[in-house]
């Protein structure tokens, strides 16, 4: 009986143990179907800044090295011997065209011009003799009062003695011009060099002298370049029929083009081994800022102006030996594009293939997507140019895709 009331005991808490367990069961049951599970959230799609590509008219350029070189260029050598007595301008100065460079002793050549000046006055004095005694030998050779031999005596020394006049005329004039050497002056304006020879040291006349010092001009000034064979006959050839071909001028520090200035002259022929003929352009250079010798970047203007579509330098990739970029479509997908560029515009490039007026670049996150995925588009300018987002925004404005939100 006891252990009939002990077992029905124990049937009991089992029992009971087994409710209990189910109502958590159901109780957790109930409270999770009160709350649904939150649904798995997907990666949120990548923002990139997109630029519509640009259209506007643009000239061709091709683009060179050369190097300043002066207009007039002058080495200063004595032309007569002497002592140099003074040197009259600083070193690295600007003269002017006749300004005096250096003085030469002249004493010894005005001696010279002394001496010739005698020697003309004698001459005169003789060739006045002689042709009043010729003209007294002509009247009295028409009265047969002197000898014909006579008379040719006189006639021949009037004119021995004005040739005599005539040669220390020019001896005078010899000795003058050697004077006039002793004071070396500027053949040219410009900017001088240093005195090579200083006061004080003897110098020697001739082209194997050594020079005194250089003059070269300063404005305008020429840059120098080599032109290919390819340029010279689509663009620079034209100037044999009087056109100017207008280029453009940036030096070592300079990221773009600062002077502007024509082709002043062509080679007369080709160098067959480079294949490039040498090409002078002239440019103003007031300021005096460029000096020759200087490395300078030319651009040579290539075309008339055309219509042609440009994006940013660096929205263009290098795939091995294509060129891409990026374009989003109007779902928000991004697209492989080969392209095919042209030359440069600043710091857009011209586009010859692959892409139409209209298309949406990748500018900026080019890195974080890949072709076929969806992105979030932010507009942005074109490198600079502004009205490309005013125009452009609206078309990309619901192209992002939509991403669930969590409860």
């Amino acid at each position: 009986m006891s252990l009939n009331s002990h077992s029905r005991k124990r049937i009991v808490l089992a029992v009971a143990a087994v409710l209990v367990v189910a109502g958590f069961g159901s109780l957790v049951a109930m409270r999770l179907d009160s709350h649904p599970a939150v649904a798995a959230e997907a990666p949120p799609a990548p923002e990139v800044d997109v630029a519509a590509v640009v259209k506007r008219n643009v000239t061709d350029w091709q683009t060179y090295s050369g190097r300043m070189a002066a207009v007039e260029k002058v080495e200063v050598r004595p032309q007569v011997s002497g002592t140099i007595v003074s040197v009259n301008f600083r070193d690295g100065a600007l003269v002017n065209k006749g300004d005096t460079l250096f003085v030469i002793d002249p004493r010894p050549y005005q001696a010279a011009v002394d001496q010739a000046a005698a020697q003309v006055a004698a001459a005169q004095a003789r060739t006045g003799y002689a042709q009043s005694d010729w003209e007294r030998a002509q009247r009295l050779i028409g009265d047969n009062a002197i000898a014909k031999r006579d008379y040719d005596e006189k006639q021949n020394g009037a004119r021995e003695a004005s040739a005599n006049l005539k040669a220390a005329q020019a001896a005078l004039e010899a000795a003058q011009i050697n004077l006039g050497y002793t004071r070396i002056v500027a053949p040219v304006s410009g900017r001088v060099s240093r005195a090579e020879i200083t006061v004080g040291n003897v110098v020697s006349a001739g082209a194997s002298a050594p020079p005194l010092t250089t003059l070269v001009s300063v404005s305008p000034i020429y840059a120098e370049f080599d032109a290919d064979e390819q340029t010279y006959l689509d663009y620079i050839s034209r100037m044999k029929d009087g056109s100017k071909v207008p280029v453009d001028l940036g030096l070592a520090n300079e990221t773009g083009y600062s002077r502007t200035g024509t082709i002043e002259s062509v080679d007369n022929r080709l160098d067959t081994a480079s294949g490039t003929i040498r090409v002078r352009a002239r440019f103003d250079n007031t300021d005096g800022a460029l000096v020759p010798g200087l490395y300078a970047r030319i651009k040579v203007s290539g075309s008339a102006p055309h219509p042609a579509l440009l994006v940013d330098e660096a929205a263009i990739g290098t795939d091995q030996d294509k060129k891409f970029v990026y374009v989003v479509d109007g779902a928000g997908k991004v697209a492989y594009r080969t392209v095919q560029i042209g030359g440069q515009q600043g710091n857009l490039r011209v586009i010859v293939g692959g892409l139409q007026a209209g298309d949406h670049v990748v500018v900026n996150g080019t890195q974080r997507v890949r072709p076929g995925e969806a992105v979030r588009s932010n507009m942005v300018p074109m490198n600079g140019d502004a009205d490309v987002a005013d125009t452009a925004a609206s078309s990309l404005a619901n192209s992002a895709p939509k991403t669930a939100k969590a409860s």
